[in-house]
């Protein structure tokens, strides 16, 4: 499919190949009609905001992000203890925010299963959000990101609602249309806190009352687990993504599932077998299409590469941007056949790069084989990325702007 489409270049595009000659895109033509799902430009999404410039999930971040040129913006979202919704990547606060240095909160501080692995630490559903307000974003990660930690201790915890209303005034000003994409965090988890889908019902409620119950909506929910997207597939028109983990990746290029990235943890509860690479098989994906409207795999399931000791960028070192770039691993085409968009994870400048030393020549890779969508903690290099592909300046369509529901579900 990707020698066909390269073949198809698109005159309004001419005036970006300078920018593709000015990196080494692997195979892959200037300004190809892409093949996507629905033929229409990929998403460039936000990764909790602009995480490789701001501390994640701020409005900041957010902002940034939309700045950027991204579509979409990611809230992961957990509950407090009084039921809002806030952005936090988990229900641990101790990495991401400065809990540690509130002496009243000394004694918050606990052990708790999350899916199945114990973490000490603060929890969000311990705290109000009055008190959660009354505490500060951080770098998670300092030592890779030691640029972003001058911001610790300046942005609150935003909530669900801020976002949405970021979101919405962004779109007015800059006449784009700025989607979110919220992911339901540790579902099985927050059950036993609040009650069967009690989380679910919230979000819905509130993206309803924003947005609409239409598939039309710019907003996509995601999870790693299976039975609150199957929940959600009954409730709403809005478009759903099941998330698809893995550990590691083998020498060969083979997936590595060892727990807790092994199962979705609904499943580990209920007994069922199937693995996360078990929902991309052809059966799994016929499973997963009658409830989602797409999936979000990690990106070594989309692209083999092969740890084969040789230095190919030429540092002295042996990582992981040295393995073999083997290609694509069918999966795209096959989610594509069965109606599914393609959402891959996730793309950073400074880590991450499978096969690539170059971050800008590999989500140009990703793009040119057809995933729909991609998040990125660095929305400017993602923006670039496309490109050098594809012109949207000029309103081209983007993938999935539209739902195509169907009798899809079922």
């Amino acid at each position: 499919m990707i020698d066909k489409e390269s073949a198809m270049l698109s005159q309004k595009c001419m005036p970006l190949l300078p920018v593709l000659a000015s990196i080494t895109v692997m195979s892959l033509p200037a300004c190809a009609d892409l093949p996507t799902l629905t033929d229409a430009a990929p998403i460039v999404i936000g990764h909790r905001g602009a995480a490789g410039y701001r501390p994640e999930h701020t409005i900041a971040g957010y902002t940034l992000a939309i700045e950027m040129g991204a579509d979409y913006i990611e809230p992961d979202l957990v509950l407090t203890k009084d039921g809002q919704m806030i952005a936090r990547h988990e229900p641990m606060i101790g990495g991401t925010t400065d809990v540690a240095d509130h002496p009243e909160f000394a004694d918050r501080k606990t052990t708790r299963l999350v899916d199945g692995v114990a973490y000490t630490d603060w929890f969000a559903g311990d705290f109000t959000l009055a008190e959660i307000k009354t505490l500060r974003a951080k770098e998670r990660l300092p030592a890779l990101r030691p640029g972003n930690t001058a911001y610790d201790g300046r942005f609150e915890i935003p909530t669900l609602d801020e976002v949405i209303a970021l979101a919405k005034q962004k779109s007015k000003e800059t006449g784009r249309s700025i989607g979110i994409y919220p992911e339901i965090k540790h579902s099985t988890y927050h059950t036993g806190l609040f009650g069967k889908y009690v989380f679910e019902n919230k979000v819905l409620k509130k993206l309803h009352a924003e947005y609409g119950n239409t598939e039309c909506a710019p907003v996509y929910i995601q999870s790693f687990e299976v039975g609150n997207l199957r929940y959600l597939s009954k409730k709403t028109k809005i478009k759903l993504v099941q998330l698809v983990d893995a550990d590691d990746v083998n020498p060969d290029g083979s997936i590595s599932l060892v727990p807790p990235y092994r199962q979705p943890y609904d499943f580990v509860v209920s007994g069922d077998p199937r693995t996360f690479g078990d929902l991309l098989t052809d059966e799994g994906l016929e499973f997963v299409k009658r409830y989602a409207d797409a999936i979000g795999p990690w990106k070594p399931y989309l692209v083999r590469t092969v740890d084969d000791d040789v230095d190919r960028n030429g540092d002295g070192q042996l990582t992981i941007n040295d393995r073999r770039v083997v290609g694509g691993t069918g999966l795209i085409e096959k989610a594509h056949e069965k109606g599914l968009l393609v959402h891959t994870w996730t793309f950073r400048n400074d880590s991450s790069g499978y096969g690539f030393s170059d971050p800008l020549e590999e989500m140009a890779y990703y793009l040119g084989l057809g995933v729909d969508g991609l998040f990125t903690d660095f929305a400017d290099t993602g923006v670039a990325a496309r490109a050098t592909l594809v012109d949207v300046s000029n309103g081209t369509r983007l993938a999935g702007q539209c739902g195509r529901r169907g009798d899809k579900r079922r």
